[in-house]
């Protein structure tokens, strides 16, 4: 029998070259290379890197001085990194439901909550761009701007990803939070991208980036360069030259990535789209599949299991944040507040898709599906 991870990492020489050069060299330059290679591919003044994608929420949030009690949206069908870097700062996720299709924060939804929730509190909203798929963005920047709110991009799962053809983290987004894998599950090495073309916020990020420290070769007193001074709150959310050295072999194979994923999707659209009880992504706008999501309309969780037990791991996106413990619990919410995101979870199946991922191998998927779906009565 097979074991097919959910993830794993696609690795040649480049890695190992980068990172031996690293090691040999004491190369601290790579970082630098890596975010000056972010910066010209994307076209945008300013790439924070940061250790993880997590970080760089957080630090975002950081970027813009959140306060206790201040309010941030985001949608209820996303990863939990979302709503704990907003209550970090004792700050109050605003939960929007989704589209049943896309699995993207719904614009209707978005504009119903904004009117509910119109006050000074209010800060920002994160949008996160589903399994490579982006969100409707002409409506939410038309409804941001008609709320006088700031976007901020969860793009975790959407690095080069385009909407009408322009890159996710190049459109009117106040600031774009990215990580170089699209999955955090056997990523060897993490990194975490803030883009944004505002320079104040990426002077406080890069500021909060590392301890709040500054220090010059020599100061204002003339004092040298290992005296220095903590102006603010910071965090340890600076990237290493091992990630960076590893991330510029992975940032290097982006579009290959991309080509191949799309490869893999168009196997599993072909050979799934008459597999009983499975329903294959809806494409509404361009997609680079760094999640290919389907559904199940029959006992997902059964179905599951035995995609398992016959060596096929799966994902689950996600488990909407309204039942978790925490937040459920936290805000007295109720199973049925976010109807389309429960009516989704029930069903949703995230299949294996990445670059590594061999055409035998995602022949063995399908048949594995197929197979699993005829036990379905």
């Amino acid at each position: 029998m097979r074991d097919i991870p959910f993830f794993r990492s696609h690795i040649t020489e480049r890695e190992h070259e980068l990172v031996n050069e690293c090691l040999d060299k004491n190369a601290i330059h790579m970082v630098v290379d890596l975010e000056n290679k972010i910066k010209e591919y994307f076209g945008v003044k300013h790439a924070l890197t940061t250790n993880n994608g997590t970080a760089a929420k957080h630090l975002a949030l950081c970027a813009m001085d959140l306060k206790r009690g201040d309010k941030i949206i985001c949608s209820v069908n996303t990863f939990p990194s979302v709503a704990q870097v907003i209550r970090h700062f004792d700050a109050e996720p605003i939960f929007v439901d989704i589209n049943e299709d896309d699995f993207n924060i719904n614009p209707v939804e978005l504009k119903k909550v904004l009117k509910e929730q119109n006050h000074k509190k209010l800060k920002a909203a994160f949008i996160t761009h589903v399994g490579g798929q982006s969100a409707d963005m002409d409506a939410i920047y038309e409804i941001a701007k008609e709320f006088d709110i700031k976007i901020i991009d969860d793009a975790s799962r959407a690095m080069g990803a385009t909407y009408d053809g322009k890159l996710i983290g190049t459109l009117d987004s106040y600031m774009s939070c990215f990580q170089i894998n699209p999955q955090i599950q056997n990523a060897i090495a993490s990194t975490g991208i803030i883009l944004t073309n505002d320079d104040e916020m990426a002077k406080r990020a890069k500021l909060v980036r590392s301890h709040a420290i500054v220090t010059d070769s020599f100061d204002k007193d003339g004092n040298l360069g290992y005296v220095y001074d903590v102006v603010d709150i910071g965090q340890k959310y600076d990237l290493n030259s091992l990630c960076a050295a590893f991330s510029i072999a992975q940032f290097e194979k982006l579009e290959m990535f991309i080509n191949r994923r799309k490869e893999i999707a168009a196997i599993y659209d072909e050979e799934l789209k008459d597999c009983p009880h499975v329903t294959t992504p809806v494409i509404k706008r361009d997609h680079i599949y760094t999640q290919y999501i389907v559904k199940i309309d029959k006992n997902r969780d059964g179905f599951a299991r035995e995609l398992r037990d016959r060596g096929v791991n799966i994902g689950l996106h996600y488990i909407p944040l309204h039942l978790l413990s925490y937040y459920k619990s936290k805000y007295n919410l109720r199973v049925n507040d976010f109807p389309a995101a429960l009516k989704v979870y029930q069903q949703v199946l995230s299949l294996p898709i990445y670059a590594a991922l061999s055409n035998d191998e995602v022949k063995y998927i399908c048949d594995t599906i197929k197979a699993v779906a005829k036990t379905r009565v």
